[in-house]
């Protein structure tokens, strides 16, 4: 994956992530409590170490049921300590004994029925507690960096995990829409990185010129907390006051088939960059996919730190559902890790 750049500046600190588990905590938060009647179980669980989909796999061979009937709103970092919901299709059936679930790894701390599935990306966000460790570099301009990505927030970059290890999930969605032949789930996980790898190439360009948290002529907005998103209205004054309010902010895009939502000189950017990945362009064209945008700001949500030491230093915060800490933590640090951040999707195979 090729370097992004700062909108804040270089970052001041350089530090350790994930020198284990409960280094990197992640609590999802679905945005809703389950009715406690019908055919679904939802799953409360706190997993260490663990893969997502292999968790996935691991209840349904517990319950007795197939893969297909085990859900879940979204993946999770494996080397970290994340609690997360899952739902299983009981209609009818008795639940197992979760307290009997053979993992140690993982810790069932609710079941509760529920009429629903839980779909990808059916959640409000996830709450993060980070610790850095072996810390070196300026405290005071670590804090000004701080105060500054909570006012003005950072470029709301795509992370690493979702173009896979070293960054072959573009190339091999090129080679899939070329022809050669996946899985659906892996399909899935290559059109994202495809789309992402543009939406990425377009937010890089416009940090570079600074026009990434400010509105452009053509420019489409993402209403604050929603998927919703408009095309401005040309002499719409109050533009301005909603962007400083972080009520709304500018996007780009999710490429797809027909006509950009932007349009003036916006557009023409926007195509003369995607127009650099030729076959990611063309292939998610015929996948029938329409555009789409996403907001190029996030700003993270009750941003606090503390400093647990000379070298060591807390992080707390929310995300909306989409988001990656890791785009919060580049502005204020670089970073060495005690175990790879492992792509979205990677297989996992029996605990060690």
């Amino acid at each position: 994956m090729p370097h992004l750049p700062w909108a804040h500046g270089g970052p001041p600190l350089q530090v350790k992530i994930r020198s284990s588990a409960a280094d990197f905590i992640v609590e999802e938060q679905l945005g809703f409590s389950p009715s406690g009647e019908g055919e679904h179980v939802l799953l409360t669980v706190r997993k260490r170490d663990t893969n997502t989909d292999w968790l996935a796999q691991q209840l349904a061979r517990h319950a007795g049921v197939s893969r297909t009937a085990v859900s879940y709103a979204g993946l999770k970092d494996r080397h970290a300590l994340t609690t997360q919901s899952f739902s299983i299709q009981l209609p009818g059936q008795a639940e197992p004994d979760w307290s009997a679930f053979p993992h140690q790894e993982v810790e069932i701390l609710s079941a509760t029925r529920h009429q629903r599935k839980l779909k990808r990306g059916a959640l409000q966000g996830n709450r993060f507690e980070l610790i850095l460790r072996e810390i070196s570099g300026d405290r005071a301009q670590a804090r000004q960096r701080l105060d500054m990505i909570a006012r003005l927030g950072v470029p709301n970059y795509f992370g690493e995990q979702r173009f896979g290890l070293g960054g072959r999930n573009v190339e091999r969605a090129e080679a899939m829409f070329q022809g050669r032949r996946v899985d659906r789930k892996t399909r899935g996980l290559l059109i994202s990185a495809a789309r992402s790898q543009i939406f990425n190439a377009v937010l890089a360009t416009r940090v570079t010129d600074g026009s990434w948290n400010t509105a452009l002529p053509g420019d489409v907005f993402c209403l604050d907390g929603s998927r919703s998103w408009f095309a401005a209205e040309a002499g719409d004054d109050s533009l301005q006051q909603r962007l400083e309010r972080a009520d709304i902010h500018p996007s780009g895009p999710l490429w797809g088939r027909g006509e950009l939502p932007s349009r003036a000189d916006l557009a023409v950017l926007e195509t003369s960059i995607a127009q650099q990945y030729p076959g990611l362009v063309t292939g998610l064209c015929a996948q029938k996919l329409d555009h789409d945008r996403r907001p190029l700001r996030l700003f993270p949500q009750d941003l606090e730190h503390e400093w647990l030491d000379d070298t060591s230093l807390r992080l707390c915060f929310a995300l909306p559902a989409g988001a990656y800490a890791t785009v919060i933590l580049r502005e204020l640090a670089r970073w060495d890790t005690e175990a790879p951040t492992r792509p979205e999707g990677a297989d996992r195979t029996l605990p060690v």
